[in-house]
């Protein structure tokens, strides 16, 4: 199943002129897939889905203009507006500009932080301070988001320089699937590092879903 990654995809093909009432969840393209087995599983028929594309994790000053310009597009065409995204590197400019915008977001620094679950992530993770995550989205798009946009595509030497400091890679698994395992396994032993595997699900992404559909209703 392709990840979603331009703005203006909509999920289930509804025209936004009969879309009054409904739930827009503006989202970062690296969750999509996420948000749409949930959507699934829950029967959350009100929500639609609008994807920004998933590498603007390698620029994060952008996400909070492409955000912003996402909220000014969709406004008039939906009664409530969720932002799926954490802090995501913004350095808190996200959350004070949706404030601003008067939509609510995701709590949390990052989608490895809300995947475990923000309070769990919390109480460990300055024990992890040598740990490098992956989720689902990331192991299966590894080179695409790791390998080459560090180079070490051209240049494996700088393997070292990276992440000569970091002892592991944790992949934190939304689903049981052997092959992104395998894969996840593979990642760690390109990068030189141990492997941890922890099963998290959907964590706190979940729960906020529900939250936000309950709101609605």
């Amino acid at each position: 199943m392709p990840v979603p990654s331009d703005e203006n995809l909509m999920v289930d093909g509804l025209a936004l002129a009969s879309a009054k009432g409904r739930i827009l969840l503006i989202a970062c393209g690296a969750l999509a897939r996420e948000i749409l087995d949930l959507k699934a599983a829950n029967h959350w028929n009100h929500m639609d889905l609008t994807c920004l594309p998933a590498n603007l994790h390698l620029y994060p000053e952008r996400i909070t203009d492409a955000v912003t310009k996402a909220v000014h597009k969709h406004r008039a065409d939906y009664e409530t507006i969720f932002v799926v995204y954490a802090d995501c590197g913004t350095g808190g400019l996200l959350k004070a500009q949706c404030d601003r915008l008067g939509v609510e977001m995701v709590q949390g620094p990052h989608c490895y932080s809300f995947f475990e679950g923000n309070q769990r992530f919390a109480s460990h993770s300055e024990d992890e301070i040598t740990a490098f995550y992956l989720t689902d989205f990331l192991v299966r798009q590894f080179d695409a988001f790791v390998w080459k946009p560090m180079g070490l595509d051209r240049h494996p030497e700088l393997r070292d320089m990276y992440f000569g400091n970091y002892e592991k890679l944790v992949y934190q698994a939304q689903t049981d699937d052997p092959a992104l395992t395998v894969k996840a396994q593979e990642a760690a032993k390109r990068l030189g590092l141990a492997f941890e595997r922890r099963q998290t699900g959907y964590g706190d992404l979940a729960t906020t879903l529900m939250d936000v559909a309950k709101k609605s209703d």
